[in-house]
């Protein structure tokens, strides 16, 4: 044994139960072997060498004290971000970054962007690396949520796109494929997951023909870059397209069950603090709009963007410091609780923005701090995930789990369907466990006597559609179960079967679809789902 292994004897004879005590361990341990503060990456590589010699047991605390940065699988996923090569952009906003040899609206010192630069933008190399780095930091990979950023993926060409995915697939398979159709088939059992693909793209690109493709990549939810749902600033900044293009895109995108985030820009040229809090407002408020998560950007000036000669010649000034955390504060107050706020600024290197709050790297944070200080707390599902704090008022007996948690349910209507909104929370409201989107799309809603519609994806004809099934906590290895983490005890399958229910007795329809990602597909074939032209299936017997 070396001495890091007898190190992790030590540790786990200690008992430690926080990341204090583990501090205070590693001080004490150092000063007796006269070494250097061992890192959590030594440490656990040599904790997974003594578990695997068997001269340790199995310890969940040790596991989750050790890891690095456990908020990468604190949501129940690890995200790996995949970039594209450079390649043309058909948008001329005045706000865009381009810098020569990385995609349109990324740049150079950006984490991903660094990642990709060094790799050639090779999505097989990418994948492979971030998933080897996970490993070595101590989380798991067997659920990945594979997000493709960079450009306008829609704009890319299409065998650029397949060969893209196809590598990405291959890379969590760990064996090459023939074709998409056999790679995904691969991935439905691989030890690496995709349980969730997403692409970025403009709300001008969206239609019937790309919405088939995004279903044959497997892609479950799409990020539009929406940036205003106001025609004057959308024509000021040269975005190219008006706000009823956001608004067909999202309807379409809602009714083939794509999960829909909005990627939202504050501090735009011909905008203003009041009007940046309205726009928020109305986007929920109307039912045209209503997404299920948002990317709040505010406006980065950087020197690579048209907007820097504006602001060089007085025509565009950043907002403050203390006017930018008040939007955002104000934002945050009126989030309703089923949407995820999932960014409030963009990974851009301070050096590269000229001026402005956006350097300010630990903006959420800021945000946060005020909160507490206020006596407030965000609504969104983010802010109300339980990440780590567990066990919950659940109780594990013979496998099965007694449930004193509440069931929670919001109706809300949005882009001509129903939307319903189920979750697992605790009595206050204030911890979230599981929730579920299910969808009556527009189409399958008979009205005045009239049959429901014909649907261009005919396997969706008089289907309810679930958009979403996530539980959260510490992300856990398939088919395993924890006492520190709320994943594989039945919150789930509780959620889908309430929303088999609610399809068959209160909206009479005998289907409903799940547009479950590739890696995901046996979790439903286990619930009587089987697959239909890239969806999960279930007839309902009345």
């Amino acid at each position: 044994m070396n001495i890091l292994e007898i190190i992790i004897e030590e540790l786990i004879k200690s008992r430690i139960k926080t990341e204090v005590d583990l501090a205070s361990f590693k001080r004490k341990i150092a000063k007796k072997y006269k070494i250097s503060l061992p890192s959590n990456i030594k440490l656990l590589k040599a904790y997974h060498k003594s578990l695997k010699n068997r001269r340790v047991v199995r310890s969940e605390v040790i596991e989750n004290l050790l890891k690095t940065r456990p908020i990468r699988s604190l949501s129940g996923i690890v995200n790996v971000s995949v970039l594209t090569k450079p390649y043309p952009c058909p948008g001329k906003c005045l706000y865009c970054p381009l810098e020569k040899g990385i995609p349109k609206s990324y740049l150079s010192g950006e984490p991903a962007v660094e990642r990709a630069k060094k790799l050639k933008y090779n999505p097989y190399l990418q994948v492979k690396r971030r998933i080897e780095m996970l490993r070595v930091e101590g989380h798991p990979t067997d659920k990945i949520e594979m997000r493709i950023v960079g450009g306008t993926w829609s704009y890319y060409p299409i065998q650029y796109r397949e060969w893209f995915i196809k590598k990405c697939y291959e890379a969590c398979n760990e064996k090459k494929s023939k074709n998409l159709r056999e790679v995904q088939k691969l991935n439905e059992k691989a030890k690496h997951r995709i349980v969730g693909l997403s692409i970025e793209t403009r709300p001008d690109f969206i239609d019937e023909k790309e919405i088939k493709h995004l279903r044959k990549l497997g892609v479950t939810k799409v990020e539009l870059g929406v940036q205003s749902i106001y025609d004057d600033i959308l024509k000021l900044n040269i975005r190219g397209h008006g706000v009823k293009t956001t608004i067909e895109a999202t309807k379409l995108l809602k009714d083939a069950g794509f999960k829909v985030s909005y990627q939202m820009m504050l501090n735009l040229p011909g905008s203003n603090p009041k009007k940046d809090i309205k726009m928020f407002e109305e986007i929920f408020e109307s039912s045209d709009f209503r997404p299920d998560l948002l990317k709040i950007y505010p406006c980065a000036l950087v020197r690579e963007a048209k907007l820097y000669q504006w602001y060089l010649k007085g025509k565009y000034k950043p907002y403050s410091e203390k006017t930018l955390i008040d939007i955002i504060s104000k934002i945050k107050k009126k989030m309703p609780i089923f949407v995820r706020i999932e960014r409030i600024t963009r990974d851009i290197p301070a050096q590269k923005i000229v001026t402005g709050p956006t350097k300010i790297s630990n903006l959420r944070q800021v945000v946060a701090e005020r909160m507490k200080k206020e006596g407030w707390q965000c609504k969104c599902i983010r802010c109300k995930e339980i990440k780590g704090d567990y066990p919950p008022p659940l109780k594990a007996l013979e496998g099965k789990v007694i449930q004193r948690l509440k069931l929670f349910r919001e109706d809300y209507d949005a882009s001509g369907g129903k939307e319903i909104f189920l979750s697992l929370e605790n009595k206050k409201r204030n911890k979230l466990y599981s929730l579920l989107r299910l969808r009556i799309p527009s189409f399958a809603k008979a009205s005045e006597g009239k049959p429901p519609q014909r649907y261009f994806i005919s396997v969706l004809d008089n289907a309810a559609i679930i958009r979403e099934v996530h539980t959260y906590g510490y992300q856990l290895p398939i088919s395993t179960q924890q006492k520190t983490s709320p994943q594989h005890k039945g919150l789930g399958k509780k959620l889908i079967k309430e929303a088999e229910k609610i399809t068959k007795r209160e909206f009479g329809l005998n289907k409903i679809a799940a547009i479950a990602a590739v890696g995901t597909r046996d979790y439903f074939k286990k619930l009587g789902y089987e697959l239909k032209e890239t969806y999960m299936i279930k007839k309902l017997a009345f």
